[in-house]
């Protein structure tokens, strides 16, 4: 097998240093522009893809985590208040270079290129699938490895009958931490390496979001990571809500604020500065103080704090959430614990309840089609990284646990869809609502295994063996050729 050295697990203070130059920066370039998305005349580094959930908030209802029909069995388009696009990166084409890769022994490389060289049918159709991973729930509970996952990665990495690399993504609504930080941390716990290039969070998409605006208030996440996010994908004045408490500590009554956070904090006179969008990046660590401060932002006068709109639906900033899950499984032995999504779903309700009037916002994340769109760029990239081939696969698995976002996602923009019972769905049988076209897994090893031999067939070999390579008559005769 390919094996990977201790410098593609680098620590996480390395890996900052390298986000500017591995995260999907958007740039300037001649690649396709996706079917379902649009260019921006003004902003040329990005695409635009129309919001597939309505903008209009589910406060009235509360009766379900996405404004998309939640049955699949009855599934009709959603309605757009306000034909909101999200706009997400365009991505450089890789280079030559390949960080993060495992480290190929020329041994392996040679019988593995020979037996490919003998069996182009089998790669064709390996290279034509690809698989979308879910993370927590499917590879990984918090930081405890699902033990599946390494051999089902494994075989996906080349350990497989013709040492070849099936492609695969990490599509996540997970958040919180730069990607380099994020990827590291995965392939100590999946004992794999995991790059940059083929990993989208929740917010990676929200990297766009940078040239339409300036300041910004970014909200959630565990201290200050959200704002080094945030800095990271090119945004120029990066808030946080401690900056606003270190300014004026009235402004969230119930808050001790520590002397810690306010080494931290960046303080200035908010009634002199625009906020021109609030970007929810992570789960929030403290509801009250976040709210009080998205309150009243939203209530302001085009996000000046200190003043109150004369009218708050016209002079409202815009509000993102870089993704909509209730429940997240994690290492909590009694069940998924609350997401972003009840976050949201609560501050919506408040919202409501206060001005009379609904939230407009904006989702990105799983099920979004902004999100999976995204996905093809990613996947398309990694195809060339890879195989140097800048070709999408057509047949894509997404592997899940959570129908609601996962599965519903994926059976809308035309993936195949694998359900397992490791984190958020965990009876018996496939959801009546939203069914994976694939089926019900145990876990992602039976998963990925099932699709492998749909399409590759029942007597492809889920092991590599450079003994049985060798011994091959076609391979004997290839080489004594050659000499």
């Amino acid at each position: 097998m390919p094996a990977f050295s201790d410098a593609d697990l680098r620590g996480e203070e390395h890996h900052r240093q390298l986000a500017a130059d591995q995260l999907p920066i958007p740039a300037i370039s001649n690649s396709h522009t996706p079917a379902n998305g649009h260019e921006s005349e003004e902003h040329p580094n990005t695409i635009e893809v129309p919001a597939t959930r309505s903008a209009i908030s589910e406060a009235a209802s509360l009766m379900h985590s996405l404004s998309i029909s939640p049955s699949q069995r009855s599934r009709r388009s959603s309605r757009n208040s306000f034909g909101a696009t999200l706009p997400i990166p365009r991505l450089r084409k890789p280079s030559s270079l390949r960080p993060g890769m495992p480290p190929i022994q020329p041994s392996f490389d040679i019988l593995a290129a020979k037996a490919q060289d003998l069996a182009q049918d089998k790669v064709k159709v390996a290279k034509n699938m690809a698989f979308a991973f879910d993370i927590d729930g499917v590879l990984v509970h918090g930081d405890r490895l699902i033990p599946e996952a390494r051999e089902a990665l494994a075989i996906l990495n080349g350990d497989n009958e013709l040492g070849i690399k099936i492609p695969y993504i990490f599509l996540t609504n997970g958040s919180g931490k730069l990607e380099p930080a994020r990827c590291a941390q995965l392939s100590k716990i999946l004992g794999s390496p995991v790059s940059t290039k083929q990993f989208i969070q929740s917010h990676t998409p929200m990297s766009a979001l940078a040239e339409y605006y300036n300041t910004v208030l970014v909200v959630g996440g565990e201290g200050f990571k959200c704002r080094e996010i945030a800095e990271a994908y090119g945004f120029k004045d990066v808030v946080v809500p401690n900056d606003i408490v270190a300014w004026d500590e009235s402004i969230a009554p119930y808050r001790v604020f520590g002397p810690w956070e306010r080494a931290s904090a960046r303080p200035r006179d908010f009634t002199n500065t625009e906020i021109e969008a609030i970007l929810v990046f992570s789960d929030s660590r403290d509801y009250a103080t976040d709210y009080q401060i998205m309150m009243d932002l939203l209530r302001s006068k085009k996000g000046r704090l200190g003043t109150v709109a004369e009218d708050p639906v016209k002079e409202r900033i815009p509000v993102y959430f870089s993704q909509g899950d209730l429940l997240c499984p994690t290492e909590h032995p009694y069940g998924p614990r609350m997401s972003q999504g009840t976050f949201r779903l609560g501050f919506e309700a408040m919202y409501k309840a206060i001005t009379g009037v609904e939230l407009e916002r904006t989702i990105y994340g799983k099920p979004e089609r902004a999100t999976y769109t995204f996905a093809d760029e990613v996947l398309a990239n990694w195809m060339e990284e890879i195989h140097a081939e800048n070709v999408l696969p057509e047949n894509v698995y997404m592997v899940g646990d959570n129908p609601q976002s996962d599965i519903i996602g994926g059976n809308m923009y035309g993936w195949n869809t694998c359900l397992v019972k490791t984190g958020v769905h965990t009876g018996d049988e496939n959801d009546k609502e939203n069914p994976a076209s694939m089926g019900l897994f145990a876990n992602v090893l039976e998963a990925v295994k099932h699709c492998i031999k749909k399409e590759m067939g029942g007597k492809f070999g889920l092991e590599w063996d450079a003994e049985k390579v060798m011994a091959a008559d076609d391979f004997k005769a290839s080489a004594v050729a050659v000499e």
